[in-house]
């Protein structure tokens, strides 16, 4: 197992991603809420660049009581990150596919010493 390093862990702001080259792929490095995930930067979908796109919080159906649609809204508690190609969104903390469940991105494990922020491959 290799050790790739980030970045120093000051220099990444909350919300913030680099883009880093693995043995065998690119590898997506998210910080978000003072936690590090770290994903394949390859969509289950077509292949594109899954960890380029977007950062949004997941968008909700407002339902009233009586069980009409009053709207959307962001929950800002659950992240997604979006594919730029064609759309297909992952959750930030698991890297599940949204609109299919059962398929998510390959995940790295991100270590932090001091400062330096490193993503094993």
């Amino acid at each position: 197992m290799a050790e790739i390093f980030v970045a120093h862990a000051g220099e990444m702001k909350d919300g913030d991603r680099r883009i880093v080259r693995g043995e065998r792929s690119e590898i997506g490095v998210f910080f978000k809420g003072d936690e590090w995930f770290a994903y394949a930067n390859m969509c289950v979908h077509s292949g594109g660049p899954a960890c380029e796109g977007l950062i949004l919080p997941q968008v909700v159906d407002v339902i009233d009581a009586d069980r009409t649609h009053q709207g959307q809204e962001f929950d800002e508690r659950r992240m997604h990150f979006v594919c730029p190609w064609h759309g297909w969104e992952y959750e930030l903390k698991t890297g599940v596919c949204v609109g299919a469940p059962g398929r998510r991105l390959r995940k790295y494990q991100v270590v932090q010493r001091g400062d330096d922020v490193f993503v094993i491959d």
